[in-house]
């Protein structure tokens, strides 16, 4: 078996697609620790079938996709494809139809691996086996790693039978041997449960002549009963009949009974029409004995009322003869008591006529006196108000003294020992000037200084209001500055999420012609219109579909009228020439009309993105493929990347 490529796309550090050429002779990976050299044996392994996780230096078989970096993200795919030479056709005959063999395996993040080989779906095992016939595989002896040598060496009998085995070339045999073996217990385990299944086929079977046997008595007992029962319903018929015939001799009399009395209602109507010609004559005697009935009511109901306002009134007058009898007798009691009262008033009036002549006398002192102690009472009022305030000012004054003495005590101590220090350093000083000679120079050199600590305070001054003016203008130049960064942050955050998403269509091991298509702005609905899903094809002439060259456009027919090519507004690969020169642009009104004009392989769109065919079909513009979708954001992200220039010229 002969190895000629290895193309690896997101497997591990292989984010990018990958090709691994295996010329002739030794090829030879060289690198530094880390670099990804045994990602390419572990890729080998791989595709030839591992199924060991940890064989693949992984915690998971999902560890082997490309989980992502600082500047790059993630990708829910990988996949790794073995090309292999088949020109002597010694592959198995399911896929001997060609010179060359991919084998393929792709793995999607929790949805497991797909096995393939030359693009058709096969199982894990048949690649297991296509190996194992060609004397290698994932775990073949022939993969030789490092401490491989000595393990064969210091290796069991077992294990080395199974390198001999892989030599001669007889391990693909084994393979079929254990499935054969596998088949064949299973066929014994099929045939088993088919005993156990004929088994109680049979006590079914037993069972269900039981049930024969029941259901052919429940048809005999049925067709008894169901004879009982006709028997039963025509005695009831006969009754029914019987039944049917005395109705009809009782209706016969009713009939006649009805006319008889259509005889008598007929002489009633004759009566009721007699009296209805006097009823109007007896309603108004009825209704002037209801008037006449109505007014001895009202006049009865007024007598009523009238009798027992009458009662209530006696009543209250009977209330009031019994309250004027107490007042009586209450006036009367009084009377005898003010006749006591009057008898011992004319008693004391004999006494006080008899002490008038005496009482005048007394009365004109008592008044003088009276007078005198009055007005000596308000001069000692007025002396005692005055005496109060005198008091309260007194004291007032008092203790504001006290508080002042205090304080001008406690003051005094304070200055008296501020003397006393003041005094100390005084001596102090003036000692250190006895001892001190030059005083005036170094007196000069103080003014100096103070002129100079003088200047420095100005100048401080001065440099603190140039720092809060340049604050003010710091402030001030910070307004446009944020406004700068977050527009800029904004363009940034924008654009990094529209490179995302169209990186992420770009993992693909076959990337779509879209990618490689620039379109002016405002065009992207009507080229998705007018190429829809075709767009999702590549042009790499690996890919299974995919857009090849045809320069035959020659024989091409031209758009109808002045109608103006797709092409002028799109810059696409030279495989889309042809079909973009067989697409027009045309306005929304003028579509459905120049579509009969159209040649076949030609199609009409609009900027909105409505589409008509040469053959008639036609489609409305409701929403944007995601083709057209991700032109637009193609041409977003360029006029991002202008944007973000100009916001960092600002900034």
């Amino acid at each position: 078996m002969e190895f000629q490529k290895l193309r690896l796309l997101g497997f591990k550090s292989f984010v990018e697609p990958t090709e691994f050429v295996i010329e002739r002779g030794l090829t030879g990976v060289v690198g530094p620790n880390g670099c990804g050299k045994s990602n390419l044996v572990e890729a080998l392994r791989w595709v030839m079938g591992e199924n060991s996780y940890k064989n693949m230096r992984a915690s998971t078989m999902d560890d082997v996709i490309f989980s992502g970096s600082q500047s790059r993200p993630g990708r829910n795919t990988a996949e790794v494809t073995l090309f292999l030479n088949n020109f002597d056709r010694t592959a198995p005959a399911a896929f001997n139809d060609a010179d060359e063999l991919q084998v393929s395996r792709r793995i999607e993040r929790e949805a497991g691996s797909v096995y393939r080989i030359n693009g058709r779906d096969v199982r894990a095992k048949d690649v297991q086996l296509l190996f194992a016939d060609a004397s290698t595989g994932a775990r073949s002896p022939s993969m030789i790693g490092q401490g491989r040598i000595g393990e064969l060496i210091s290796a069991k009998p077992k294990a080395r039978r199974a390198l001999l085995e892989e030599a001669a070339g007889i391990s693909g045999l084994h393979s079929r041997r254990h499935e054969a073996e596998l088949r064949l217990r299973a066929a014994e385990t099929n045939l088993e449960r088919l005993d156990d299944v004929i088994s109680q086929l049979d006590s079914q079977l037993d069972s269900l002549k039981r049930q024969a046997r029941q259901a052919n008595r429940y048809r005999n007992v049925s067709a008894d009963i169901r004879k009982t029962g006709a028997t039963l319903f025509y005695l009831r018929w006969k009754a029914a009949c019987d039944a049917i015939r005395e109705a009809e001799s009782q209706l016969a009399a009713a009939t006649l009974a009805v006319g008889q009395k259509g005889e008598a209602q007929a002489g009633a109507a004759k009566e009721q029409a007699i009296i209805a010609h006097r009823l109007p004559e007896l309603r108004d005697a009825e209704a002037k004995a209801a008037a006449a009935l109505q007014r001895v009511m009202l006049a009865r109901n007024q007598i009523d009322q009238e009798a027992e306002r009458i009662a209530s009134r006696q009543q209250e007058l009977d209330r009031r003869l019994a309250q004027f009898d107490e007042d009586i007798a209450r006036e009367q009691q009084m009377i005898v008591e003010n006749s006591d009262i009057l008898a011992h008033l004319d008693k004391e009036e004999k006494l006080l006529l008899a002490e008038t002549g005496k009482g005048d006398e007394n009365e004109h002192k008592a008044k003088a006196r009276l007078e005198e102690s009055t007005a000596k009472l308000g001069d000692g009022e007025k002396q005692l108000e005055l005496l109060t305030s005198e008091t309260a000012s007194v004291s007032a004054t008092k203790s504001q003294l006290q508080r002042t003495i205090k304080d001008s005590l406690a003051r005094r101590a304070q200055l008296s020992s501020q003397i006393d220090s003041v005094a100390g350093d005084l001596q102090t000083i003036s000692d250190e000037i006895s001892r001190t000679a030059g005083m005036d120079e170094k007196q000069r050199h103080i003014d100096e200084l103070e002129s100079l600590v003088t200047g420095s305070q100005q100048a401080a001054l001065d440099a603190e209001k140039k720092a809060l003016a340049s604050r003010t203008k710091e402030e001030d130049a910070r307004t446009p500055l944020t406004a700068a960064r977050a527009k800029l942050n904004e363009i940034e955050t924008e654009a990094r999420t529209l490179s995302q998403i169209l990186n992420a269509g770009t993992q693909d091991l076959f990337p779509a012609i879209v990618e490689k298509i620039k379109v002016a702005k405002g065009y992207e609905a009507a080229l998705g219109a007018a190429l829809g899903d075709d767009l999702d094809a590549s042009n790499d002439r690996s890919a299974p579909v995919r857009w090849g060259q045809n320069d035959a456009s020659h024989n091409d027919s031209p758009l109808p009228g002045s109608v103006e090519p797709l092409s002028l507004h799109v810059t696409a690969p030279v495989e889309l020439k042809r079909r973009l020169a067989q697409i027009g642009l045309v306005s929304r009104t003028d579509g459905l009309i120049l579509q009969q004009q159209l040649e076949p392989g030609q199609r009409l769109v609009s900027i909105e993105g409505d589409l008509w065919r040469w053959d008639g079909f036609s489609a409305s513009a409701e929403a944007p493929t995601p083709a057209a979708q991700r032109l637009a954001q193609k041409n977003r992200l360029a006029e991002l990347d202008q944007a973000a220039i100009e916001a960092n010229r600002q900034l």
